[in-house]
């Protein structure tokens, strides 16, 4: 019998979460710093039906969709990869022809339709497909040969100490008082993954330290062993850009009151 020529697939429900962006997110849920969120499933299709007997798991696989790719690549550039670029079928890249996302978190509770879940790797508004629980026995294969990664930089064994020095512990703060960024957390969750630099994190040198890009805000660090220490909070506008008039851009005027209290440098152009 012919394979049907199209697939039609419809979301069972959504993910909500603080993560907004796909630099945001961790690349694996081991490595989601405890990351809470929620999965709310449409209602009127029976799911209440669906969802009996799964509250006894502690994790669930979720089935979803990378909505935000655009397209694919047949060969891509893992994070861990020291060799070159992959063959998208050999990585866990979000660039596939279908883009199907497959995440284990951990399950809290069930209320209703809304599955609250911690380890979260998926930014908000992903369209979920799928729910399935996480068997032991039978998902985990902890002698399997690991292909190209047995030959990469592995995973760190703990995570980097992040400390933030006075100064920018002072702008996190004040940046965190007047957004609702919370960039202490995200310098804290992105760093303690590793410092190295790479074009998905939006780390790069920056003389004898490094610089950490989030949203319009430039963060700058040095790396001693497994320590980071951030140095300070910068903006990624330029002072030309900040010095121009902008009355109806809250952002701009946000950050000339950040650069006129702290009265440094500016940095980039901003990448949010």
């Amino acid at each position: 019998m012919p394979s049907p020529a199209r697939l039609m697939l419809e979301p069972i429900g959504f993910v909500r979460t603080a993560l907004e962006s796909k630099a945001e997110a961790a690349r694996q849920p081991p490595a989601a710093s405890g990351t809470r969120g929620r999965i709310e499933l449409l209602g009127g299709r029976n799911f209440e039906h669906a969802l009996e007997d799964l509250a006894g798991w502690e994790f669930i696989w979720v089935l979803f969709w990378f909505h935000l790719n655009p397209g694919w690549r047949p060969k891509v550039l893992p994070p861990r990869s020291t060799g070159g670029r992959k063959g998208v079928f050999a990585t866990r890249a979000p660039h596939r022809p279908n883009p199907i996302g497959l995440s284990a978190v951990r399950l809290e509770r069930i209320d209703g339709l809304t599955l609250h879940i911690v380890d979260v790797d998926m930014v908000d508004g992903t369209p979920v497909l799928d729910l399935k629980p996480y068997v032991a026995y039978t998902d985990a294969r902890p002698q399997a040969r690991s292909g190209w990664l047995e030959d990469a930089a592995a995973d760190p064994i703990a995570p980097y100490a992040v400390q933030l020095a006075p100064r920018a512990a002072e702008q996190a703060d004040w940046i965190d008082a007047h957004t609702e960024l919370k960039i202490r957390q995200r310098i804290h969750d992105t760093l303690a993954l590793g410092p190295e630099p790479h074009p998905y994190r939006r780390i790069r040198p920056q003389g004898s330290a490094f610089q950490l890009a989030i949203k319009e805000w430039r963060v700058r660090f040095q790396v001693a062993g497994r320590e980071i220490q951030v140095l300070e909070i910068t903006s990624g506008y330029r002072a030309s850009q900040l010095a121009a008039p902008a009355p109806d851009n809250a952002t701009i005027a946000l950050h000339r009151q950040f650069s006129d209290r702290y009265a440094h440098a500016a940095g980039a152009d901003p990448q949010p």
